[in-house]
């Protein structure tokens, strides 16, 4: 498939109305070298709860991971947890080295309408990153794992609680999303879907999660974020 032309990309969005992002991955770029520490931490949350070694937290993570969608769901299902602690010790990371970035700042603020946060994270991580990155301002709203009921996407009871919590329609919105399957419900309620793409690989990431793949609930696939959100306007 050849690469959409400006003109394509903004006909395609003349209509929306509400722009949804997702921020891991999606707000910064994965060489930020931000996941990394939280993936990293989780480990270790899990392997002083469990008094295991690095390997079998590590494994343990994986496992809670693909069955559950993120392992604090994994934690809280099988373990009756409390999410707070979990959520305070993941995400105590350093962004002292993500540097502000104006350029994203002044493409997301042009955008005509609504722009929203939608993660499986906490708001105060999303805070916390969006706020070092100089973009927070820009939003209306941050949408957390907490306000889903700690239910993460990719499960459509999440979308649509998002969705009726904000009144939005979801056929004029867009949806912003590093991870492919996270865009399948948005594409089924009539968003229109775009992927963020790793400039490089991320071996902190499942590697099917950072796949050029192509789709039909993908509709634009992009490597730079301001760019993409420039020629929509």
């Amino acid at each position: 498939m050849t690469d959409p032309t400006a003109p394509e990309i903004k006909k395609a969005f003349a209509d929306v109305k509400v722009w949804i992002f997702d921020l891991d991955n999606t707000l910064y770029p994965p060489e930020s070298a931000l996941w990394p520490q939280v993936d990293q931490r989780i480990t270790l949350f899990l392997g002083d709860m469990f008094g295991i070694d690095g390997l079998s937290a590590r494994a343990l993570q994986k496992y809670y991971y693909q069955k559950y969608g993120t392992t604090l769901k994994g934690l809280m299902e099988q373990y009756g947890m409390k999410p707070d602690a979990f959520l305070s010790f993941a995400h105590d990371i350093d962004v002292s080295a993500l540097a502000p970035d104006p350029a994203l700042g002044s493409a997301i603020e042009a955008l005509p309408g609504r722009k929203l946060i939608l993660t499986n994270g906490s708001e105060a991580h999303a805070r916390n990153v969006a706020g070092k990155l100089g973009i927070i301002d820009k939003f209306e709203a941050v949408f957390d794992i907490v306000a889903a009921d700690f239910t993460p996407k990719p499960e459509e009871a999440t979308y649509v609680k998002f969705l009726d919590k904000y009144q939005i329609d979801p056929s004029h919105a867009a949806m912003f999303e590093d991870l492919a399957k996270n865009l399948v419900v948005p594409y089924q309620l009539g968003m229109r879907t775009v992927l963020i793409l790793p400039k490089q690989y991320d071996s902190y990431r499942e590697a099917s999660e950072q796949m050029d793949i192509e789709a039909p609930y993908i509709h634009f696939k992009t490597k730079d974020l301001a760019a993409f959100l420039r020629d929509v306007v």
